[in-house]
């Protein structure tokens, strides 16, 4: 008898009563679902612990019970895919159960926490319910990890555009491609300022969500992943074709073209882009900042991080809150359109930054609030989503929206009132200190 996936769909009764007697159950259970009931292998993998104990079967040996739903815990793993064919969902009672932190082990059952749910719950369609975690440690040192990612990515993109700015196309050779939206739109000179501003804000609001999100540390593991990420692939795309200077009013003239000429060294001193690199790195690539390049305009990096900051707010913040949610798209669309105002980039430029980071978003979020799917395919998934697999390996669902301050009132008071006295005995301190200094004078 196989029980392969596939295979425990199509058992009759007499296999199912043989699938019970290799696991060791008694005649009492044999007979109570395989002749009173008539359980097949359909029937079989549909069972739920509540099931056994609620009528019309209404087990009454407790040790049976556990025993059956525990091997049924154990099939239905195995036959998940059956499941999701079937438009069935065990969640936690399938998924989750390997990964919850076993702490609080009830003295009676040696169950965690005597969380009734996690056993009992009955199969619903899926897509009608919230698979959301039941375990979500902050694991800080994938955080860290995640963080220093994007540091050494930020770091290989100000390199880049400098790479790209002193090959940027002679603007006298290489006139402004056709556009669309540039070639119907005057320029607005203050407009990419504006884009900045508008990208700030953003930047105070999701600095805000994760100060009072509970799980915070998941959100910035996430924003780093998601956004190394994005801009490693921007700088390939910088590399790979120049385009021309989407705007006459623009001055990208290479740095150090002429002493390069003579010299011979068509990408100049490595100290000194190093040097010009730390100067974009430092200012974040941000025009308000003193920073200004050329050449980096497949794809837009303002355009990603505007549409990376309001896609983070809008997920990571309760849907009630429709205005802050407007608010943030609106940010998102006219930082968006100040760019294309100010002719700092092609349209095609903000358009694919736009396409790409929502999609990736998009993707990531799908795959990490349904870990079914990720399951079906494990291998694949390591292979083509490395950083996804590490980094999402202990959130088995949704991340609820829930909030707390990072510090309770106890915390603050145990530390400000040390701050508070240490402040107060120097400044008693040299109080004291300048009538003795008087004195001595």
């Amino acid at each position: 008898m196989s029980d392969l996936p596939g295979a425990v769909l199509e058992w009759s009764t007499d296999q199912v009563e043989n699938w019970l007697r290799k696991c060791g159950h008694s005649d009492y259970v044999i007979h109570l679902l395989c002749d009173e009931h008539k359980i097949d292998g359909k029937a079989l993998l549909t069972l739920t612990e509540n099931d056994l104990k609620s009528p019309p079967v209404s087990m009454k040996i407790l040790g049976d019970i556990k025993r059956l739903s525990t091997d049924l815990r154990l099939l239905q793993k195995k036959n998940f895919s059956c499941l999701e064919d079937l438009g069935l969902s065990f969640g936690p009672t399938v998924q989750a159960y390997s990964r919850l932190k076993l702490t609080n082990l009830d003295e009676a059952n040696g169950y965690p926490n005597e969380d009734k749910s996690l056993y009992d719950e009955p199969t619903q369609p899926l897509g009608k319910r919230e698979s959301r975690a039941l375990y979500l440690p902050p694991e800080f040192g994938k955080t860290f990890l995640s963080m220093a990612y994007l540091f050494v990515v930020t770091w290989i993109t100000a390199f880049v555009m400098v790479i790209v700015h002193d090959r940027v196309p002679d603007m006298k050779k290489y006139p402004p491609l056709p556009d669309i939206f540039l070639d119907n739109v005057p320029t607005i000179s203050w407009a990419f300022h504006m884009c900045e501003v508008t990208g700030s804000l953003l930047l105070l609001i999701w600095v805000a969500v994760l100060i009072t999100h509970k799980h915070r540390f998941i959100l910035l593991r996430r924003f780093f992943a998601l956004s190394g990420t994005v801009f490693l692939l921007r700088c390939i795309t910088m590399l790979i074709t120049s385009l021309s200077v989407p705007g006459t009013h623009l001055e990208c003239n290479p740095r150090v073209w002429e002493e390069q000429a003579k010299r011979g060294q068509p990408y100049g001193d490595l100290w000194a882009k190093i040097q010009h690199a730390y100067v974009i790195w430092r200012g974040a690539g941000m025009s308000i900042q003193g920073v200004r390049t050329c050449g980096d305009y497949m794809f837009s990096g303002h355009t990603v991080a505007l549409t990376m900051l309001n896609f983070f707010i809008t997920e990571y913040t309760p849907r009630r809150m429709y205005f802050l949610h407007t608010f943030s798209w609106l940010l998102n669309m006219f930082g968006i359109f100040f760019i294309l105002s100010a002719h700092e980039h092609y349209s095609i430029d903000v358009f694919i930054a736009f396409y790409i980071t929502s999609r990736l978003f998009l993707y990531y979020h799908t795959l990490a609030n349904n870990q079914a799917l990720m399951q079906r395919d494990s291998g694949r998934t390591r292979v083509w989503f490395p950083l996804f697999s590490f980094f999402e390996s202990s959130v088995g669902g949704i991340v609820p929206n829930e909030f707390e301050w990072p510090f309770t009132t106890e915390q603050l008071k145990a530390w400000i009132m040390p701050l508070m006295m240490s402040v107060l005995a120097a400044l008693i301190a040299l109080r004291h200190k300048g009538p003795l200094a008087a004195k001595q004078n």
